[in-house]
This record gives structure tokens, sequence and C-alpha cells, in this order.
């Protein structure tokens, strides 16, 4: 069974950093792309970045790039989200995903850790 489990969330200054991670088991992920989405109050689902276990290839969204990077541990199995540079439109509970490489859809999802950013 698939478990994810997100840690490394927290309070934190604009300007400041975080570093969430993804700790996952259950099975074998290559194959397997993990991702990172964020939900703030009033506002939909939104995604922040992706990797392919195998590959390592990153993509992130526009609102995130340059100053959140995302990777992966194999020892550790688990993926990591570096955010510098928050700033309060930033705060959300931060999911981390997996999905099949070839499926668009996520089957897997963790319970969510908050990230809160000060002004």
């Amino acid at each position: 069974q698939v478990q994810l489990v997100e840690s490394g969330g927290g309070l934190v200054q604009a300007g400041g950093s975080l570093r969430l991670s993804c700790a996952a088991s259950g099975r074998t992920f290559s194959g397997f792309t993990m991702g990172w989405f964020r939900l703030a109050p009033g506002k939909e689902r939104e995604f922040v970045a992706r990797i392919s276990w195998s590959s390592g290839s990153a993509y992130y969204a526009d609102s995130v790039k340059g100053r959140f990077t995302i990777s992966r541990d194999n020892a550790k199995n688990t993926v990591n989200l570096q955010m510098n540079s928050l700033q309060p439109e930033d705060t959300a509970v931060y999911y981390c995903a997996a999905r099949v490489d070839w499926k668009a859809e996520y089957n897997y999802w963790g319970q969510g850790t908050q990230v809160t950013v000060s002004s």
C-alpha cells in the first residue's frame, strides 16, 4: 500500500526558507512521477512542481520557478521541496502526490503539511 507522508511545514517570515519532505513507501517508485501541490484558503488546488523518479527531470509552476527546487533521494525514498524567498502568497497546505509516469492523474496523495508565511 502506497503511503506518502509530508513533513517540514511551519511558520516563516517573508523572505525565509523551508524544506518540505515527502517520505514514500509501499512500492518501488521507479516509473513514477512525484509532484507537489498546494491548497490555499478560498483557492483551487495549484500545481507547484514535479519530478520523474527515474530520470530526475523536473518541472515547475511559473509562480515558484527560480525560488523552489524539487529533488529526490533514492536512498531514503524521499522527495524534497526546497522553498526559498517565501512570500505570503505561498501560504497553503502543501501536498505530495504520485502517479505513474504515463498517466495524467495523480493516484496517491499525502495528508498535507501547512506552510504559513508572515509578512
